[in-house]
C-alpha cells in the first residue's frame, strides 16, 4: 500500500507526465491523478500522487518543496502533503 500525496499550486499547463517524471526522481510513483476541469479538459491546478512507501513520500515532499514550476515565476512551488 502506497502513500497518497495531495499536490497543490500546479500550473494549469502541467501534465500528468510532468508530475510523474518529477516525483519519480524521489522514489517509485504508483499512480498520478491530475484533476481536470470537465468543461475545458484543462488542469484544475492540483493532483494526487501515490508513492510506493512513506519514505518515498517524505523524500518527495522535501525534494519538491522548491522544485516544480511550469507557470509564471511569481507562482508558489507546488505543496505536496500527506
Amino acid at each position: 500500500m502506497g502513500t497518497k500525496l495531495f499536490v497543490g499550486n500546479l500550473s494549469f499547463n502541467t501534465t500528468q507526465k510532468q508530475i510523474e517524471e518529477s516525483f519519480s526522481q524521489h522514489g517509485v510513483v504508483v499512480e498520478v491523478s491530475l484533476m481536470l476541469d470537465r468543461e475545458t479538459g484543462r488542469s484544475r491546478g492540483f493532483a494526487f500522487v501515490t508513492m510506493d512507501s512513506n519514505e518515498s513520500a517524505q523524500a518527495a515532499i522535501q525534494g519538491m518543496s522548491e522544485a516544480f514550476s511550469t507557470g509564471s515565476q511569481n507562482q508558489k512551488p507546488p505543496q505536496p502533503s500527506v
